[in-house]
């Protein structure tokens, strides 16, 4: 778990880029930081792992203040993910992938199944790609490599800064499919800077909108498309989104109350927030082939879905969108 208490940067020229936030990302879960050029997003984020450093205020990792840690023994064991890629041009793609691995001292054979282990993970065939220098990849695959770069020496925090934003429409949507398919694997803490709501919509357990270096809201997807706290969110937000959000359908509309049976076999199901989009449930069930949900709502199970309940309302949707088109 991260913790921001009553964080503030001001730099040398006086601008105020932080005024005082309290923030907790809770562990496991990929929290988005949103808003327009200048909010603070990307500011926040890097004092996490001491890019920068906070003018008054504390930050903790699972309870332990970051400001008496070493910063290079801190990065180390945090992930990260920048817009620009950051391959090293020089060195292949497994030497990039097993660089943090081999400064952590890790063996031979262990850095060199994991870069394997983690090409396959994006579809990255090991025999094909280990070798290959970043040059000599698309930049979707590029960035891909960047992706799996940040996990390669397991840490348990990802930073990722607006790590999509430079690619081309279909390679951005694969990516942040693959990103969610990943986080619903492995769970790490994550958060991930972007100005595009829609990925932050798409993508996030939750959201923190900002501006002029405050936070706004912070809330599930659905729950600031259900609840925008202010005028500014709501804006943010824009209001076709708001107004499609009044026609759909979340999970704890169709779940079902018994998960006795559920609970007592957890290899046939996986964990899904109780506000989550039908389109979410139908993925995840895709991805993890399991033929249960179990419904999370402040980390208590309150119900389940199957995968038949989720067919039928990913058909109601259906049929609502093109009487609505029509």
């Amino acid at each position: 778990m991260i913790e921001f208490k009553n964080v503030t940067k001001v730099y040398e020229d006086g601008t105020e880029a932080i005024k005082g936030i309290d923030l907790t990302i809770p562990e496991g879960k990929l929290v988005a930081l949103i808003g327009p050029s200048g909010c603070g997003k990307t500011t926040t984020m890097k004092m996490i792992n001491k890019l920068i450093t906070p003018s008054s205020g504390s930050i903790f990792i699972n309870g332990k203040d970051i400001s008496n840690q070493d910063e290079v023994e801190l990065r180390r064991n945090i992930g990260y993910v920048i817009q620009r890629i950051g391959l090293l041009p020089h060195m292949t793609i497994e030497d990039n992938i097993s660089l943090i691995p081999k400064l952590k001292g890790w063996k031979k054979d262990q850095y060199e199944n994991r870069v394997d282990e983690l090409l396959n993970l994006v579809g990255l065939e090991p025999h094909i790609f280990r070798k290959r220098y970043p040059l000599e990849l698309s930049g979707g695959q590029q960035q891909r490599v960047g992706v799996i770069r940040a996990l390669a020496a397991e840490p348990p925090i990802i930073l990722m800064d607006e790590p999509f934003s430079a690619l081309d429409p279909i390679s951005r949507e694969q990516l942040q499919d693959e990103l969610k398919g990943i986080q619903n694997t492995i769970h790490k803490t994550i958060i991930f800077v972007t100005h595009d709501i829609d990925e932050a919509l798409k993508i996030a357990d939750e959201i923190a909108v900002m501006k002029d270096g405050k936070i706004e809201q912070i809330a599930t997807p659905n729950e600031l498309l259900s609840a925008p706290a202010n005028d500014f969110v709501r804006s943010f937000i824009g209001e076709e989104r708001l107004k499609g959000q009044k026609s759909r359908i979340c999970v704890s509309d169709i779940m079902e109350n018994n998960t006795n049976y559920i609970l007592y076999n957890e290899t046939e199901y996986e964990i899904i927030p109780y506000d989550a989009s039908i389109s979410d449930a139908a993925h995840l069930l895709v991805t993890s082939d399991k033929p249960y949900l179990l419904v999370i709502r402040n980390e208590k199970s309150i119900g389940s879905v199957t995968r038949t309940g989720v067919l039928r309302a990913v058909a109601s949707e259906g049929r609502k969108e093109a009487q609505s088109t029509s």
